[in-house]
Formats: C-alpha cells, sequence, structure tokens
C-alpha cells in the first residue's frame, strides 16, 4: 500500500501521463477460491435495454476471450418492464457452470447486483472477478461502476464521491459551465452548437486532413460567459493549431457567439491560435458585424465546407 500511495498510475485507462493515486481501498483477503469467473451489468444497444454477461473463464483476458472464443460469452437480456425473475437468476448461473448451493448463491448476487445499477443509475457494474468458494458461497471480489451523469441530481451522494484531481481540468471548467466537452488527440479545436452539428464538424476536419482535437457543443441558449469558457478549455490544449467556430442559428443567436468570440480572443490573446468563424442563422449579419468591428485577426468564412477546409489549412500552417 505505501509503494501505491501517492504515487502515479499508469494503465491502459490512464493513458501514458498516467493518474496519481490519492486513494487506496484496502480488503480483507478471500481464501479458499475454487474458481474465478467474469460478470458485468451493461447496457445493450442493440435491445436498448439492461444486459448481464458472464463467463466461466473469468479473470484478465476477458476482452481477449470475447474475440477468440466469443461462445464462452454468456448473455442475459433484462426486460426492464418486467425486471429478474430468481428463476431467470438461476438459469443464468447454471449457465456460468454454478451448480446446487453456489447455483442459488450466484442467482442471489446476480439479482443484487441488478438492483444496485437500477437503483443507482449505473451504465455499467462491472465484477471482475466473481469468484466460487470451496464451500459453495459466491462473493464480488472486485468491482468497477460507471454512473449516468445525467442521473446526478438523483445520486447526488455518488457524486459527491468524485475526486477531481482524476479528472481532465478541461473537463471540470466544462463541467462548471455546463458545456458538453469531450477532448481528442488532434489539432482543430471545435465550438459548435448542437451535437448532430459538432459530430458533422469533426467528419468534414477530418476528411479535410485535419484531426479535431475535441467536441464541444455549447447548447442552444449559450451565454458569452460560457462561450469565453469554451474558448479557454479550447485553447488550454496545447495540441491544438487551429479553431473553427461553426455556427447554425437558430435558438442559437449569432450575435451572442460573436461577443463571447470577440472577449475570447482579447482575455487570449497570449496564444496566437488561428480562429476560423462560420455564422449562419438567426442575428447572423449582427455576428458578422461585431466579429468584423473588433479589428480582431479572425477568419471568416462563408459557408461549412470553406470553413473546414480553412481551419484545416491554416492549423497545418501554425504547427
Amino acid at each position: 500500500a505505501k509503494k501505491m500511495l501517492n504515487k502515479t498510475l499508469v494503465t491502459k485507462q490512464t493513458g501514458p501521463k498516467g493518474q496519481r493515486v490519492n486513494l487506496l481501498y484496502v480488503t480483507e483477503a478471500v481464501t479458499g477460491i475454487k474458481r474465478e469467473l467474469y460478470l458485468a451489468l451493461l447496457l445493450d444497444r442493440k435491445t436498448a435495454s439492461p444486459m448481464f454477461i458472464g463467463s466461466a473463464e473469468g479473470g484478465m483476458g476477458i476482452e481477449e476471450l470475447a474475440q477468440k472464443c466469443p461462445e464462452k460469452i454468456k448473455r442475459m437480456r433484462i426486460n426492464v418492464q418486467e425486471g429478474i425473475s430468481h428463476d431467470n437468476c438461476v438459469a443464468f448461473a447454471k449457465e456460468l457452470g454454478f451448480s446446487g448451493r453456489a447455483s442459488e448463491n450466484a442467482a442471489e448476487q446476480v439479482k443484487a447486483l441488478y438492483n444496485v445499477g437500477k437503483s443507482k443509475d449505473c451504465t455499467q457494474v462491472e465484477i471482475n472477478p466473481l469468484v466460487e468458494l470451496e464451500n459453495g458461497d459466491v462473493m464480488c471480489i472486485d468491482a468497477k461502476l460507471s454512473f449516468d451523469d445525467n442521473a446526478e441530481f438523483r445520486q447526488k451522494d455518488i457524486f459527491s464521491l468524485a475526486d477531481d484531481t482524476q479528472i481532465d481540468p478541461k473537463e471540470v471548467l466544462a463541467k462548471k459551465y455546463d458545456l458538453n466537452y469531450i477532448a481528442l488527440d488532434g489539432n482543430v479545436g471545435c465550438l459548435v452548437n448542437g451535437a448532430g452539428l459538432a459530430m458533422a464538424t469533426m467528419d468534414l476536419i477530418s476528411m479535410n486532413g485535419g484531426r479535431p482535437a475535441n467536441f464541444l457543443d455549447v447548447g442552444g441558449s449559450a451565454t458569452r460567459e460560457q462561450i469565453v469558457a469554451a474558448f479557454q478549455i479550447i485553447t488550454g490544449d496545447e495540441k491544438v493549431k487551429g479553431i473553427l467556430v461553426n455556427i447554425f442559428g437558430g435558438i442559437m443567436r449569432c450575435d451572442i457567439i460573436a461577443e463571447g468570440i470577440v472577449a475570447a480572443s482579447r482575455e487570449l490573446k497570449d496564444r496566437n491560435i488561428p480562429v476560423v468563424v462560420r455564422l449562419s442563422g438567426s442575428k447572423e449579419e449582427e455576428g458578422k458585424r461585431i466579429l468584423q468591428e473588433s479589428g480582431l485577426p479572425l477568419h471568416p468564412a462563408r459557408n461549412f465546407e470553406e470553413a473546414a477546409k480553412l481551419a484545416c489549412k491554416l492549423a497545418a500552417e501554425s504547427a
């Protein structure tokens, strides 16, 4: 424990920089293990419903096992209206190789995990390993739970445990200003309104030889302060060599976006990053006039395609 605490842990999940270990969870050692299994409750995209997956060959290489021997992965899909019965759980336990007393104990664990996942708004409950003991007991030895961010208002006790030091500072700032932000590894920063347009913007950047540095949706009612915060987030990424602002004004007014762009550009003038702006829709002319009268070296674009091409070109030139 002393060797791990306050050290940097590097795994596939943390990336090459790793993350500092601030807390350790110490539990009682378990002896008399007969076998190890894998069990997870997750959301099945095909059926839009919860699903248990499990394998009698648990342990470390579950992803590799799923690719090489998919028949060894067992599934139990759940109707959210009906839930799961004890008989369903026993049948699934037997598919995983449990028998006798152990099958009943395993069924109880499955039902309990489903109840946890449902009551706590989990997007995933992963148990690796689930173990069968020599005496027939079944125990969850290690657990990983993921929670639906949209359920924070309902799960305040869970989300209060979050450690912001384990989260990208840019994502912490985005959450503070209610911005939908996901960091990527490209060179062109994106500021867009609407998730669909944001995805299309990322696609067009890729088609023109650039690489999107982020997904950032400011939504339909962003304020000047949110736009400034969005620029702070984007320019906080050292990999960003150009920024594309792509706004279709419906509910979101182009003049509000323009005011935010001007304010952000003046506050963040230390980083000389070219900014391409495409405004279309509500208050478009007012927005363009604000940008023009600002005297800032912004790059206006007439349409979506022109904006993407120019942003990729300028980002490549400033690399």
